[in-house]
């Protein structure tokens, strides 16, 4: 990847951490240090603190949208923020702590590139704090960056920081996370977060806002294995384009060439990759997460929901999965042997739960295996049996073809996130 590429690449992070850790004013410093809003936006806050007697204008209120929220002075909902830099554009997802929401850190981490987990300088690491590693160890979030928040409550004393990082690392070693950085700083005054800061002169690591800038995210994709879920297949029917037959999606993997030989699952049928058609013209290669368009030499029957693989490497291809589900619906729990719609890359199934195999304790990662259920928030270890076969990979060599929705085909909701085991 070149380094014109680096400049424009979309790094997507999300922020956790325990209620009042100060994710939202992280995130509201974040915008405000990078130039990233609005001087009428900052004038608005101004007054709405003022107006509440606080001391500093509360960058919190910049992200805190819902009118409860700004309130409680807590985050509910997951809530995207996009800003950009000179070198990068990002998109945050601001989940909430409370751990009656954990299908939202499940919903907002799901795409994430980077985790920001955040730490009380003052409370060092907490349940919550293993909770949430817990969950981006499981979602295989490729990057976590520990940020030990509110160091100028502890009078930015390296020793706090020392405490915090020797107990999140002895934690760490039970989970599947490889890289994780440390950052101290203080959101509410701007240490360290786009500036370094002063206070904190005994540590020699980067600000937050340059490791965002810099982080390594090319090989977060699996470029290895081929998969292209055909997602929408375009017939003009024009007199200029009569006989054009183009098969449009995102490319989940691997990197596709124009005269590659490939194959189409289900029906197998080998072709040549003739034209990578975008909107901006035609290209020579196609990798993640590109939206293309292919065009093949022979006119083979191709439609929404099958895949285009290379012959030497293909998905695996099943009517029974094992996945770890997160279970979102807060009105029913999962029923064994009931049946959903299951949803997975660009294809529809209906599907049996074959067997709940245990509950996973989010806690201690002990599994509950007598008398549970599993309720909204709950993460358990499923058998599913679809209606046709599914072509997959292992949620930890792909997380695109590697992940499932569940809907409840009566109300039509999403009632679970899956990660194939």
């Amino acid at each position: 990847m070149s380094d014109k590429d680096l400049e424009t690449q979309l790094l997507r992070f999300t922020t956790a951490g325990s209620v009042d850790d100060g994710k939202s004013t992280l995130i509201g410093r974040l915008l405000y240090d990078s130039k990233s809003i609005f001087q009428d936006q900052y004038e608005q806050i101004e007054a709405i603190s003022e107006r509440r007697g606080e001391e500093e204008v509360n960058l919190a209120l910049l992200t805190d949208g819902l009118k409860a929220e700004r309130e409680q002075g807590i985050t509910i909902d997951v809530a995207y923020r996009y800003f950009s830099t000179p070198k990068r554009k990002f998109i945050i997802a601001d989940t909430p702590g409370h751990i009656q929401y954990t299908r939202n850190m499940v919903t907002g981490a799901s795409t994430a590139n980077v985790a920001l987990l955040l730490v009380d300088a003052r409370n060092g690491v907490s349940e919550q704090t293993r909770r949430h590693a817990i969950i981006a160890s499981l979602l295989k979030i490729p990057h976590v960056v520990v940020c030990i928040n509110k160091m100028d409550l502890v009078d930015y004393k390296e020793e706090a920081f020392n405490k915090i990082r020797s107990d999140f690392k002895d934690f760490a070693t039970k989970l599947d996370v490889t890289d994780v950085s440390f950052i101290p700083m203080s959101a509410l005054k701007g240490d360290n977060v786009v500036e370094r800061s002063d206070n904190m002169d005994w540590y020699e690591g980067s600000t937050l806002m340059y490791y965002l800038e810099n982080v390594h995210i090319s090989s977060d994709h699996n470029f290895i294995d081929c998969r292209f879920p055909v997602q929408y297949v375009i017939r003009p029917y024009n007199d200029k384009f009569h006989d054009y037959r183009g098969y449009a999606g995102r490319v989940s993997g691997g990197v596709f060439k124009k005269g590659d030989t490939v194959i189409a699952l289900p029906s197998g049928f080998s072709t040549t990759i003739t034209g990578i058609h975008t909107f901006d013209g035609e290209l020579d290669d196609a990798h993640p997460p590109q939206s293309v368009t292919f065009t093949l030499k022979d006119e083979i029957d191709i439609s929404r929901g099958d895949m285009i693989v290379r012959p030497n490497n293909q998905p695996e291809v099943s009517q029974n999965i094992e996945v770890m589900l997160c279970w979102f619906d807060h009105t029913k729990p999962l029923q064994n042997k009931g049946k959903y719609f299951l949803k997975h890359t660009s294809t529809e199934a209906k599907c049996l739960i074959e067997e709940i195999k245990y509950k996973l304790d989010i806690n201690t990662l002990h599994r509950i295996q007598e008398n549970f259920s599993v309720k909204s928030n709950d993460i358990a270890r499923v058998s599913i049996r679809t209606t046709k076969p599914l072509f997959f990979d292992e949620y930890s060599k792909n997380r695109t073809t590697g992940s499932i929705i569940l809907v409840d085909s009566q109300t039509n909701n999403t009632v679970a996130a899956g990660m194939i085991i």
